[in-house]
């Protein structure tokens, strides 16, 4: 009874917006947070070390170095795509939070779930997770899965502190999706294996799937008690090194950037019908990947290189993974590909803060902290 108590005490606390303690690697100091917890749904672009926790060897895992790297606090992997923190984490910290919330499947590992889903949030993301059920399937955590844990983990809250204190933390709460990449490389490679073009009839099917999916999970989590969504959209895929390689001037692939910006359109058309009609009280921040990375200059950035991995090996260190013995680059801060298809921390970083409150462009209809600010 005495630690259902100070649990519920707890809750309380963060959920009126208390501050709490945070440590940064050099020093303490106090976090400010905008919303009580932060709960992660996507793929790798978000994955804090769900993977490391999945058995088969044809899980894709970031367990090794040179994963970590620059890492603040430890320069080890963790199971991040990056060479530091990702954008996840960067998210995390613009809210008040020192990093992402932590992988369900450590907390699970660890015994120590509900304390962390209650008191700061969970990240169920998983690498190589698509919209889709059928994208990479039975090497990830697919998204639908992802919710069904969340669903359960909830249950779990509701047994310790009551279900009046859940449904107050998650409304206030934020949910973070970044999802959506990998379908399309699924997509892009199963029309190659056919060796044919996509008709129209095969785009509308898939953007119909992938919004019909995208559609649930919100939805679902909507029906939970979720009512702030951060929902970052499906970035250029057709431009990260492992797609440019197989061009042979280096180029991106315009036509599947094309895909990608029509299921975009589809993405902001669906948010916006549902919080118009069929959701009341939900509040969404749609950030504009693919147009922040439209719009933004490399060089202007800071970047000396936008077209090649800076771990990897081979033509645009993009003919080989970032493992142990891969080429390292000297200045990873000045690359804007960590590896052949994730973002570096910095890169990470400089589209976290755009999306929290950067230019109007790039965040639909509210910025991140806006909608942080929301009263729910």
């Amino acid at each position: 009874m005495g630690y259902e108590l100070a649990v519920k005490a707890l809750v309380a606390s963060i959920v009126l917006g208390v501050a709490v303690a945070g440590v940064e690697p050099s020093k303490k100091m106090t976090w400010r947070r905008q919303v009580p917890a932060m709960y992660v749904f996507g793929d790798s672009t978000l994955d804090v070390g769900n993977n490391n926790y999945l058995p088969g060897e044809e899980v894709p895992r970031a367990d090794k170095p040179y994963y970590g790297v620059d890492l603040p606090g430890s320069g080890k992997p963790t199971g991040r795509f990056s060479n530091g923190y990702n954008v996840a984490d960067f998210v995390a910290r613009n809210l008040g939070f020192e990093k992402s919330p932590r992988a369900y499947l450590e907390l699970k590992a660890r015994s120590h779930l509900i304390p962390s889903a209650i008191t700061s949030g969970v990240s169920y993301a998983s690498a190589g997770a698509g919209i889709l059920d059928s994208t990479n399937a039975g090497g990830n955590i697919p998204l639908s899965q992802q919710v069904r844990l969340f669903q359960s983990t909830m249950a779990e809250m509701d047994a310790t502190v009551g279900p009046q204190a859940v449904s107050r933390l998650l409304s206030k709460s934020l949910f973070l999706f970044g999802v959506g990449s990998n379908d399309f490389f699924a997509f892009a490679t199963e029309l190659a294996k056919r060796n044919r073009s996509a008709t129209q009839g095969d785009v509308a099917a898939f953007y119909g799937s992938l919004i019909s999916n995208y559609s649930a999970a919100i939805t679902e989590l909507y029906k939970l008690g979720a009512r702030k969504f951060g929902i970052i959209n499906v970035g250029p895929v057709g431009c990260v090194p492992r797609v440019r390689v197989l061009n042979a001037t280096g180029g991106c692939a315009d036509g599947m950037n094309q895909l990608v910006a029509g299921f975009d359109a589809a993405l902001e058309s669906l948010l916006a019908g549902l919080a118009a009609n069929k959701l009341p009280g939900l509040a969404y921040s749609l950030a504009n990947s693919f147009g922040f990375a439209a719009r933004t200059d490399p060089l202007a950035a800071g970047f000396v290189s936008a077209d090649s991995a800076c771990c990897g090996g081979g033509r645009l260190g993009a003919e080989a993974d970032c493992l142990p013995g891969a080429t390292l680059c000297a200045d990873r801060d000045r690359f804007l590909f960590w590896d052949r298809v994730h973002p570096s921390q910095r890169a990470a970083m400089l589209s976290a803060q755009a999306y929290y409150d950067g230019q109007a462009q790039f965040t639909k209809p509210i910025s991140f902290k806006q909608l942080a600010q929301k009263s729910s």
